[in-house]
């Protein structure tokens, strides 16, 4: 406990407890958060322990306070008076702290974020020994925008907003689909639409090619088959060319029947 007594040791152990109360409450897994970011706002560097970093771009800003002086010194003397004189002390410390903080205006630094603090006390007994020696700090507190959290008070908090970021992303994730459905349905249609102008291609070039196998049919094999007559011999005898009875077999399906998807016409392109 001795060791608690300089002020940078206090401020580190208190920056370990905070750490570990979110890491309990799941909040590396679900939400980022920046250790001691620091901002500058009228004239002065504002440098918090944590602000958590919440889905949809908002912020939890966390100050870890341990105001451990006169506690110690209170537990070390064996006078009551000495003792009540401590923990006298060290609610007003408390209170001092939450004043202070509350002059900071982290929410106007940090926005968007609620417009209040969490001033955290990295010890069940302290805020038992706070809230015991002064009842009024839990009202005091949200007046000054403060929230005094203990390790499970805070590790409640972060589970509840745990709760609705994981609400907002299955909000979101609900948004992409529905906005990723409707690109693929809207895609769909611009493939049925290619589709079917590919057939009508396809069956216009079918009809083409029947088209020249009955004009070489009718009008050019007859008079070539005249030439052994005249007696011009050849090897081979002229081939029959067979039409293609096939057709593209037509869409139906009504996504991709509609009628603004119909198969293009290139007559009217053309004209």
């Amino acid at each position: 406990m001795k060791a608690l007594r300089a002020p940078a040791t206090r401020g580190r152990w208190g920056e370990m407890q905070l750490r570990r109360a979110l890491e309990m409450a799941g909040m590396l897994a679900h939400c980022d958060f920046v250790e001691q970011p620091t901002v500058t706002g009228d004239e002065r560097l504002l440098r918090p322990d944590v602000v958590i970093k919440l889905a949809g771009g908002k912020n939890i800003v966390v100050d870890a306070k341990v105001p451990l002086e006169a506690l110690l010194s209170a537990f070390e003397s064996d006078d009551d008076d000495v003792r009540e004189a401590g923990l006298r002390d060290f609610v007003r410390h408390v209170r001092d702290h939450m004043t202070k903080l509350s002059a900071k205006a982290y929410w106007q630094q940090f926005s968007p974020s609620p417009e209040f603090v969490v001033m955290f006390l990295p010890s069940e007994s302290f805020y038992r020994y706070a809230v015991e020696q002064d009842p009024s700090l839990p009202e005091f507190g949200p007046r000054q925008r403060i929230i005094l959290a203990s390790p499970t008070t805070l590790i409640s908090l972060l589970f509840a907003a745990a709760a609705g970021w994981r609400e907002e992303t299955l909000a979101e994730s609900a948004r992409q689909i529905s906005e990723r459905g409707r690109e693929l349905y809207e895609r769909l249609g611009t493939m049925g639409r290619h589709f079917g102008t590919l057939g009508s291609r396809l069956d216009r070039a079918v009809a083409a090619y029947n088209e020249a196998v009955a004009s070489l049919e009718s009008r050019v094999l007859p008079a070539a088959r005249r030439f052994p007559e005249l007696g011009v011999s050849s090897k081979d005898e002229l081939p029959e060319i067979a039409p293609i009875e096939r057709l593209t077999k037509p869409l139906t399906a009504v996504e991709l029947t509609r009628l603004d998807l119909a198969p293009v016409d290139e007559s009217a392109d053309a004209a």
